[in-house]
């Protein structure tokens, strides 16, 4: 009883702390009492950005600006037309607009619209597993926000990486490959950023949080990437750095707002969640900094050039990181080479790992890095793949992995993704084993059915490149859902077809399917992406019946 006592008044001192709101459960499965602590300052933050970044949006007049002090932030979300928006921005292209419901909406067009947000953002790679469209109807605070913060760092780390800005090759250090530099995560790239500018006045620091609550740091980085007016159309901006000498921590922290201001940077953070080390509004602060004012210049006489992203890598990435492994994958073969990220993606489809026993987890200590635990681990993930899950592995042992062997190490993820997909498929067909047949016969005999005249024989039918199959089948599960006037039917030319592919994938999305696929695989019938996205709606179809 004393001990019950105890707890209560330790969980009322706890919710006392500075700009932390306690919500009780709010979704029936929480239990009484459970407390979903949301912060004020990310609250406050996350109105402030969305109303500055989307303040031309003709479609979002009704919602903006947000009142930052307010519940506002989640009454405008509600509708799923911002949270469409901010998708766009963060990963541009991602939604078709022309598959938002914007005009009279009722229950119905305001699910649709969740429905395409939440598909949508688990496609960028967001993870959405424990969010529905009715908890953001709700304004669910804790839901709303672990969703707005995901879709917004996808945004402002995209360029945060070597293959999309190339002079982070200056961030590399005496005798270190490029290879290390390229797996850094952008989290990673950004201190070692900061303390690249900072080397000049000695300092250093290894976190976002308690190294820069006295702003030092922040004065000094601001200093060093301030324009010199050396680069022509840019003027000269001159850092004022009195403030450094304000005693008043508050204060000096506002000092150097105004500073950043001048910058075009005072985003995301206040001067409390500076002084209070405010870790995820700082890293956002940082990387906005970053974006704007790089202030690198790529080494010369470096002969190099750094491959981008494919487009299979992008999507399996993207795939992986909606599943919530951890640690998050930001390079797919970097960060698969231990093989933790590939065990998690074997629960998930039902193949049980041994992890007390054969798996070695980090950090990993010893000779290299630990470099032989990790293949190791390797060596088991394909022993999984052979004899448990009964994947075809010809030739990929585990040292491939560990070596990020890029046609051996997708080979091996494709093969998880296929069966993650197809388990789905098996869940809703009462265990009926499903293959590429049954999915083309019944997509092939639910087009019949709706009196449509699509059909085709596999995956690599030169039809799909129309996206005609595609978008039948969606008005075929959800009668009078395409607008078919949108739509190029006859002899469509190669701008027509990716027009009718992206209109295809978001109204995929917006029926309920969580289709990964990109519309250029449709256009290029690209036969793996081209069984997912039928595999998705097979799925979405058999939920209907």
């Amino acid at each position: 009883m004393k001990d019950d006592r105890m707890a209560q008044g330790f969980r009322k001192a706890l919710n006392k702390k500075e700009g932390i709101v306690a919500i009780g459960g709010t979704s029936e499965i929480s239990s009484e009492g459970t407390q979903h602590s949301i912060s004020e300052q990310e609250r406050f933050a996350f109105a402030n950005y969305i109303s500055t970044a989307l303040e031309k949006d003709e479609d979002l007049k009704h919602v903006l600006p947000i009142n930052p002090t307010t519940g506002a932030l989640f009454k405008a979300s509600a509708d799923g037309i911002l949270l469409c928006k901010l998708i766009n921005l963060s990963v541009p292209d991602t939604i078709d607009e022309r598959t938002i419901n914007k005009k009279k909406l009722t229950p119905f067009t305001t699910q649709e619209n969740l429905n395409l947000a939440l598909n949508s953002a688990s496609a960028i790679g967001c993870q959405v597993v424990n969010i529905g469209a009715q908890d953001l109807k709700e304004g669910k605070p804790h839901l709303v926000l672990g969703l707005l913060w995901q879709i917004i760092k996808i945004g402002l780390f995209a360029d945060i990486k070597l293959s999309r800005n190339e002079a982070l090759a200056a961030l590399l250090e005496e005798g270190e490959s490029l290879e290390a530099l390229m797996k850094l995560s952008p989290e990673e790239l950004l201190l070692r950023w900061v303390n690249f500018h900072l080397k000049k006045t000695g300092m250093t620091i290894s976190n976002f949080s308690g190294d820069i609550k006295d702003s030092k740091a922040y004065f000094h980085l601001l200093e060093q990437i301030a324009p010199d007016g050396t680069k022509e159309g840019v003027p000269r901006v001159e850092i004022d750095m009195t403030g450094l000498y304000e005693k008043d921590l508050k204060k000096r922290a506002e000092c150097l707002l105004k500073q950043a201001e001048l910058l075009g940077c005072r985003q995301f953070v206040s001067a409390t969640d500076i002084v209070t080390g405010n870790a995820k509004l700082n890293l956002a602060f940082v990387a906005t900094l970053f974006n704007k004012h790089p202030a690198l210049t790529k080494p010369e006489n470096q002969d190099w050039t750094v491959e981008g992203e494919t487009r299979e890598e992008r999507t399996f990435r993207n795939w992986m990181n909606s599943l919530g492994v951890n640690p998050h994958v930001h390079h797919v073969y970097g960060d698969l080479q231990d093989a933790i990220v590939i065990l998690q993606l074997y629960e998930k489809i039902k193949v049980p790992v041994d992890w007390n026993h054969r798996v070695n987890l980090p950090p990993f200590k010893g000779v290299g890095g630990g470099h032989l635990k990790k293949i190791e681990n390797c060596n088991y993930a394909v022993e999984l793949g052979k004899k448990k899950a009964g994947f075809s592995l010809v030739g990929i042992g585990g040292q491939d992995l560990y070596d990020g062997n890029p046609t051996l190490t997708l080979a091996l993820v494709w093969q998880l993704m296929r069966r993650y997909t197809l388990n789905v498929l098996e869940d809703l067909g009462h265990g009926e084993v499903a293959g590429d047949d049954l999915i083309i016969s019944w997509v092939n005999k639910t087009l019949a059915e709706a009196g449509k005249s699509s059909s085709f024989k596999s995956f690599k039918d030169k039809s799909i490149s129309t996206s005609l199959p595609v978008l039948d089948l969606i008005d075929a599960i959800q009668p009078q859902s395409v607008n078919f006037d949108l739509v190029k039917r006859d002899s469509p030319s190669d701008e027509d077809k990716l027009n009718n592919a992206k209109y295809a994938v978001s109204m995929a999305r917006k029926i309920g399917a969580k289709v990964y696929a990109l519309p250029e695989d449709l256009v290029e019938v690209n036969p793996k992406m081209v069984m997912t996205m039928f595999a998705c709606l097979m799925g979405r179809g058999m939920k209907r019946a």
